[in-house]
């Protein structure tokens, strides 16, 4: 199941900023970053594959017991990112794009990089550090401008006034370069913490090296003639070739990936390209005369989504002869069937995605708005049973707080009706509403409940601050 959901904003601009921090040789947009956060996807396949892919190198990275979360953005370039101590970002095209599964590995070791190094909180004390000199010199120069100024007027000449210019540009410049310099740095210990964790776990290097160099080729005529102290990362060149020194030294350079793995990372691949690419491009990455196993799951998720129910079923039911233990073919077909109008005749596929998957609370949602959208009153007490279970796992997910007030409305709760609508909407980020709900809601709970406190700390709850 493939959702696009907006984060919610919860980093201040300072964090944003620091969003540069990124293996992308563009950084990722502050702008963007500070509006109403990036989207995201969600998807408990590829989620689950990410998991696994940064569970080992967390361990030795020391970070295992942080939890750190995989976030995957809605963007089809290749880029990963960290903006806070908690999440790696991953844009779904570097997931494409990786044809190994050591490819997107070796991005991912770099970024744990920056979260093991601390390099966000000391970029933010550098970030400190730079505004207070940022300041001391635009007040110096601000008085010698008043100084030129009061000299100008009583008929004395403008020097003064023009070092004092000066004296707020100069320090501008000079404190942009150290932070840059300083950027640098960040992104080379982030290589060769990379290197060693995948060392560490016994993976080879050579995935980010190759994503790496990949980058120096796209990157060399954007970068011609640029001045690399004016560059937030290394220059490709000199950064790919301090990697490859480092990475070829690994005992695991040659190391190839395990097949099993490699057919599940091919498998997230073909699902994002069905999902998110337009039918030709799917069609053309996945023609008919490719017969394995990617392909045709690729080709029936295409096939399903523009229109084309009998035959999409036909082709999930043959990818399901091949493997009747694989959750996320029931998921896909309960899909197929629910976004086409038929939620009772989902139920029974989600049922078993859900049993297969060790109840992954992203398809309990799924099989909760199926249970929701029969209009059977009989699945009600089912469907709130599982949407809680399902949100208490997932408390930031939207869908299940409003596929839960819709089962509880069903049942004449409104009471939790209005307290699950009022989680929906703020988890949204439509606070207006979240808060008129939640007041509701304490109306109808007695004072001091649970659902009264949860209803009160909407109502007092204040936006995130950008």
């Amino acid at each position: 199941m493939l959702l696009q959901i907006a984060l919610r904003q919860k980093s201040s601009a300072l964090t944003a900023l620091v969003t540069a921090a990124a293996i992308a040789l563009t950084p990722f947009s502050a702008a963007r970053a500070q509006a109403k956060g990036p989207p995201v996807l969600r998807d408990t396949e590829t989620e689950q594959l990410l998991r696994e892919y940064t569970r080992p190198i967390l361990r030795v990275a020391g970070l295992e017991k942080q939890n750190i979360q995989m976030v995957i953005i809605n963007d089809g370039s290749f880029n990963a990112f960290v903006a806070d101590g908690r999440r790696i970002f991953v844009n779904w095209g570097a997931i494409l794009q990786s044809e190994t599964p050591n490819q997107i590995i070796g991005v991912l070791a770099h970024e744990t990089g920056h979260l093991a190094g601390g390099h966000l909180s000391k970029l933010r004390e550098q970030l400190a550090t730079a505004q207070t000199q940022m300041i001391i010199a635009m007040l110096l120069g601000a008085g010698a401008i008043a100084a030129g100024s009061a000299r100008g007027s009583s008929g004395g000449n403008n020097g003064l006034a023009n070092a004092g210019a000066a004296a707020i540009a100069a320090p501008q410049e000079m404190i942009r370069r150290t932070l840059l310099s300083y950027q640098r740095q960040q992104e080379e210990n982030a290589d060769r913490a990379g290197v060693k964790f995948l060392t560490a776990t016994q993976q080879s290097p050579k995935g980010m090296y190759e994503t790496f160099k990949r980058f120096t080729s796209e990157s060399l005529f954007a970068s011609r003639g640029a001045d690399p102290y004016l560059q937030s990362h290394p220059m490709p060149a000199e950064r790919v070739a301090g990697l490859q020194e480092l990475a070829g030294s690994s005992p695991y350079w040659n190391k190839k990936d395990d097949p099993a793995l490699q057919l599940r990372h091919d498998m997230v691949r073909a699902k994002i390209s069905a999902f998110m690419e337009r039918p030709e491009t799917v069609y053309r990455r996945y023609p008919q005369t490719n017969d394995s196993l990617p392909a045709r799951y690729a080709r029936a998720i295409s096939t399903y989504l523009h229109g084309d129910l009998r035959s999409a079923l036909t082709q999930i039911d043959a990818l399901i002869q091949v493997q009747p233990n694989n959750p996320y073919f029931y998921e896909v077909r309960g899909q197929a069937l629910l976004e086409s109008g038929k939620p009772a005749e989902a139920i029974p596929a989600l049922r078993k995605a859900v049993a297969l998957s060790n109840n992954a609370p992203l398809i309990e949602m799924l099989l909760g708005q199926a249970l929701v959208g029969t209009d059977n009153k009989a699945y009600t007490d089912d469907a709130v049973r599982i949407l809680r279970a399902a949100v208490a796992r997932e408390p930031e997910a939207a869908l299940g707080y409003t596929q839960l007030a819709m089962a509880y409305g069903r049942k004449g709760d409104y009471a939790e009706a209005d307290l699950a609508s009022a989680q929906a909407a703020y988890l949204r980020g439509d606070n207006k509403t979240a808060r008129e709900l939640a007041t509701r809601a304490k109306t109808r709970f007695a004072i001091g409940t649970p659902g009264w406190v949860k209803a009160d700390d909407i109502v007092a709850a204040k936006p995130p601050r950008n």
